[in-house]
Formats: C-alpha cells, structure tokens, sequence
C-alpha cells in the first residue's frame, strides 16, 4: 500500500465529502422537482431543468464521488476491500453510479424532452429513483461515521509462527 502524507490524505477526504455532499445535494434537487410535479407544477417548465441537473450536476458528481472513493480507500489504510464498511459501501455506490448512469440520466432526458406528456408511472420514477438514492447515500454516511463490523478475515494478515510464539511469552 503506498503512503501517503497526511495533508494529502486529507485532502483527499475533504474532495470526497464536498462532492459527496454535491452529490448528496443534487439527489435531494432531483426528488424536490419530482415531488413538485407529482404535486400539481408545471412538468414542461421542471423536468427540462430536472434533465439539466440530472446531466450535468447529478450524473459527473457520482462518478466523481466514486472515483475518489476508490482513491481514497487504496491510498490510505482503510484499504479497498480490507474492512467490510469499505467493501459496502464500495457496491452500494457503484450499483448507484451505474443506476444513475444508465437508467436515471436517461430517463431523465427523456422527461426533460417530453415534459407534460411523460406518463405518470415514468413520473412515478422521478421520485422514487432519487428518494431510494437519497436512502442509499445516507446508509453509506452512517457506514463511514460508525465503520462496522470490523476487518474482513481475509484481509487480517496471517500470523507467523514467530507472532504465535511471542504471545505465548
């Protein structure tokens, strides 16, 4: 594992928590304009600006969320797949990253180009994505805050005759 120095590491942290919370902020827009909709506003004027978030906020945001997520975990002592905090929330958030990409965004450029006529179980949709989304991100925070369960027994580094005989001693 390459070390690196403490500034570094936490300037990683502090990229991961902005666009985390970019990230976190541009789903809480999303359900918001959805919600809004299924509420009585105008679908042709929110899902066109529900398309512009989506697009250019919301989807580079998850990539980068995991892009250093990943950066992150193999650069410092947490590991990518050492702990099993790490290692879940390393699948909740590409199983996001790959929602967001290949069936939110998309839908949500379809809405933005139809607006009023996207028929109300697609509209459905709009709400549902973002608040299960919202859920996800938020099991993910506690995750980080609370890192359960401790360290996967694979990971734990096999222990030599040399250790066993010292904590004989």
């Amino acid at each position: 594992m390459p070390r690196i120095r403490p500034t570094t590491r936490k300037a990683l942290l502090t990229l991961h928590l902005v666009t985390s919370l970019g990230w976190l902020g541009a789903d809480l827009v999303l359900l918001t304009l959805g919600i809004a909709v299924q509420r009585g506003a105008d679908a042709a004027v929110v899902y066109p600006v529900t398309a512009l978030v989506g697009t250019v906020l919301f989807a580079p945001l998850s990539v980068l969320v995991w892009l250093i997520g990943v950066a992150s975990s193999l650069l410092t002592p947490w590991g990518l797949l050492r702990h099993r905090w790490v290692l879940v929330k390393l699948v909740l958030t590409t199983v996001m990253v790959g929602l967001v990409l290949f069936l939110l965004t998309p839908n949500l450029r379809h809405a933005g180009a139809v607006g009023a006529a996207l028929p109300a179980r697609d509209r459905a949709d709009l709400v549902i994505a973002p608040a299960v989304s919202t859920s996800l991100m938020i099991i993910a925070t506690v995750l980080s805050t609370y890192k359960p369960w401790g360290r996967r027994p694979a990971a734990r580094p096999a222990r030599t005759t040399r250790d066993r005989a010292a904590t004989t001693i």
